[in-house]
């Protein structure tokens, strides 16, 4: 196949890929690295992310690494004008919702709270940071619930990017036994996620391996 991925399929970042991948329908060899798989540090690895992460996919010798790049690479490259918009203006507010994903919700709940509670061992937990970085998840999740009231999609009426990054919080957010606020709105979006095959296939994956393990 063409199209190769690396990466452990509980890897959040990896998740985000796969879902597009899955989206687009194309064929790839899925190749598992990192967490208990090791090989990051393997100089072939290196060779095509200097860095030593996942994801990472070669693309019939086009090699991209970090997961944002990846998901505008394929985008622009497969996915047409549903995933890749030929205006501008269209794209610029998906490349929003990413960023913010990636720096505000990411940082809040993916390190905050799935990292500082679910993954640290009860005796390390930082119970202040904890119930910041939850406080935070809460007006974010506000934030989307407001923006998705007269909206199926972040982006609009369809999927786009805009989904990928915020929505591939939602599996973990909903499974964790944690204080959330109302939010019918994203809990509705959440649903229509659901009904998608390749987001049940990617991100709604077991995390259980993970808990109290800082070292994965």
């Amino acid at each position: 196949m063409a199209l190769r991925v690396w990466g452990r399929r509980s890897s959040f970042n990896v998740q985000k890929v796969l879902w597009l991948v899955g989206e687009l329908g194309l064929p790839h060899q899925h190749l598992s690295a990192g967490g208990d798989h090791g090989g990051l540090d393997d100089p072939d690895f290196l060779k095509m992310n200097p860095h030593g992460r996942v994801p990472v996919i070669d693309d019939d010798g086009v090699v991209v690494w970090e997961s944002h790049a990846i998901l505008r690479y394929l985008a622009a490259r497969y996915g047409g004008s549903t995933w890749w918009s030929q205006a501008p203006a269209e794209r610029a507010e998906a490349d929003g919702w990413m960023d913010w994903a990636q720096t505000a919700l990411q940082r809040d709940f993916l390190t905050g709270v799935f990292w500082g509670w679910y993954r640290t061992p009860e005796a390390q937990r930082d119970e202040l940071a904890i119930l910041a970085a939850l406080a935070a998840c809460a007006r974010h999740f506000k934030l989307l619930d407001k923006v998705l009231a007269d909206r199926p999609f972040l982006g609009g009426a369809t999927p786009s990017l805009a989904d990928i990054p915020a929505g591939t919080h939602l599996y973990r957010y909903y499974a964790l036994e944690i204080d959330r606020p109302k939010t019918p709105n994203v809990e509705a979006w959440y649903a229509r996620l659901r009904e998608r095959p390749a987001y049940r296939e990617h991100v709604m994956i077991p995390f259980d391996e993970m808990k109290g393990r800082l070292a994965y």
